[in-house]
């Protein structure tokens, strides 16, 4: 599999745009952005990692210390529905047991072109725990949504005290001593399916 879905997702969270000439992802790319979360600024460090199997290996690296990971399939290709197993396991066996994780099936704009029902992966993340949206990275449906719902959730383990913040392996690093700026690097990293 490759990431070329994430990647046009990332580069939509980032920059507002959409590329849909975008190469496919060789090892990792990086995007970052701040978003608000409880009046608070934070950062999102996102590292998007290759969907191939080749990459497996590089990918599972970046499992650990990941307080968040978005698994993406493209709803027009079942195949990439069908590998999200594999996937889901990988970044459980690889990251931190709090981690947030978001299942997203991108490409809802093409809608007649469908393979994979909303209720199949509504069904799926209901069966392992996960959070659920479809998003579109062509007219940015929902984008901003997963990324801010992954964040807030992580927030929210971060002031329940879930994640130790003093320690590297939570994936979470306080910003500098400015009033009201988290960085959390590693808050979301994308890996799954082939879309855009």
């Amino acid at each position: 599999m490759a990431a070329k879905c994430v990647s046009c997702l990332l580069l939509q969270f980032t920059d507002h745009r959409f590329q849909p000439a975008h190469d496919l992802t060789i090892g990792v790319e990086f995007g970052a952005r701040l978003v608000t979360v409880d009046n608070k600024q934070i950062k999102l460090q996102i590292w998007d990692t290759a969907g191939q199997e080749s990459f497996r290996s590089i990918t599972r690296s970046y499992y650990r210390g990941a307080a968040g990971a978005l698994l993406v399939y493209d709803i027009t290709r079942r195949d990439t529905f069908d590998h999200l197993a594999t996937w889901l396991e990988d970044a459980r066996r690889h990251s931190n047991a709090n981690t947030t994780i978001m299942l997203i099936g991108n490409k809802c704009d093409l809608e007649a072109k469908r393979a994979v029902a909303r209720e199949e992966g509504e069904a799926f993340a209901r069966e392992n725990g996960l959070y659920f949206i479809e998003t579109s990275a062509k007219t940015a449906i929902n984008v901003e949504e997963a990324f801010a719902q992954t964040a807030e959730d992580i927030y929210g383990k971060i002031q329940q005290g879930v994640f130790d913040v003093t320690s590297e392996s939570s994936g979470i690093k306080l910003g500098p001593s400015q009033p009201g700026i988290s960085s959390m690097p590693n808050v979301s990293q994308t890996s799954g399916g082939v879309c855009c």
